[in-house]
């Protein structure tokens, strides 16, 4: 059975995704601590803004406001009841925004880590994890999602765990991870790593890449590790707005509308085929990264050097799948930090 995401696919190259959920939604009044996906409820209209406002920016594909939707996360504000409540409506106030574009749009199911660590390390074990993360796969679907997103995760016991839940549910997914640490996840995983775990799942994702991670730069020499591992699967880039700082007592994202066009040009020519933003991404930059994408000419395979040149330095040395990976540069290096 053709899902959407895949017939979208089959008709063109690149598809714009949106960017932030939650710095859009801080500017609208949500408050640091508070659930985001509570908001599904109480200011509904508010995150239909925020969805119409990719729209509105030229995104083909947006996340519903599900990310924390798990039992793990919800319990943290007492809402552990609420899963299938708080995700369905998520979902469908984003199919209400979609069915009125006049233009095909994607309504992708956010589903974030649960925010616990897994067996053996932790005790969250992979029973428990395929459970919630299905009972938030059976909301997103009943809510009208075309496709599940999972994504930011760092460990691959997670990212298994959800592959098997969405299985349950019998629908299409795309996953990311979140490449944050010299070049790799939290738990130690490498573009070359989610490279090849997903074509060890039974249920494969209809696309994997990278979300969040540390800047424009690094997401895009990630995005390149994935392409060369040879993959046939489409990539997906979807990094953040330059670097968090500091400003008057709020967190600030460097990225201008004109750094993230130039990104999601380069993104596409590293081999990236959804391409969005994350943390500090607006609509402003999601128009530049449309004009950018519609109007720049494709290019050859960008250089490290060349997107450097274009968007900034690193923030580490390594992506972590290199010969200057050695276990004992990387503890050489954490000693320094």
């Amino acid at each position: 059975m053709t899902n959407a995401l895949s017939a979208f696919l089959e008709t063109s190259d690149i598809i714009l995704a949106d960017g932030a959920t939650g710095t859009n939604l801080f500017n609208m009044g949500l408050q640091s601590g508070d659930a985001p996906e509570l908001w599904n409820v109480e200011a509904p209209e508010k995150i239909k803004a925020l969805y119409q406002g990719s729209v509105d920016a030229g995104s083909d594909l947006f996340l519903t406001n599900t990310f924390g939707g798990t039992y793990a996360r919800l319990k943290l504000h007492d809402a552990q009841n609420r899963v299938a409540e708080l995700n369905r409506i998520g979902a469908e106030l984003g199919r209400e925004v979609a069915d009125a574009a006049g233009r095909p749009i994607i309504v992708a199911g956010s589903v974030g880590p649960t925010g616990e660590i897994m067996e053996p390390v932790g005790a969250l074990s992979h029973a428990n994890a395929v459970e919630m993360f299905h009972e938030q796969a059976e909301a997103l679907k009943d809510g009208g999602a075309d496709v599940l997103w999972l994504e930011t995760i760092s460990a691959p016991e997670e990212f298994r765990a959800a592959a098997e839940a969405f299985a349950l549910a019998n629908m299409p997914w795309c996953g990311t991870m979140s490449f944050d640490t010299a070049g790799r996840t939290m738990m130690g995983v490498t573009s070359a790593d989610l490279a090849q775990l997903v074509e060890t799942l039974p249920n494969p994702p209809i696309a994997f890449g990278a979300n969040c991670g540390t800047g424009a730069s690094d997401i895009l020499r990630t995005v390149l590790g994935f392409a060369a591992q040879g993959t046939e699967r489409p990539l997906i880039s979807k990094g953040n707005a330059g670097i968090p700082k500091y400003v008057d007592g709020h967190i600030h994202y460097d990225g201008t509308p004109e750094l993230m066009g130039q990104y999601a040009a380069m993104a596409r020519d590293a081999g990236a085929t959804i391409i969005g933003g994350c943390c500090g991404t607006m609509p402003d930059h999601l128009r530049k990264m449309r004009a950018a994408l519609d109007e720049t000419p494709r290019g050859e395979r960008p250089s490290l050097t060349e997107i450097t040149a274009a968007l900034g330095p690193f923030t580490s040395a390594s992506d972590g799948t290199g010969d200057d990976a050695a276990p004992e540069r990387r503890t050489r290096r954490r000693r320094r930090a």
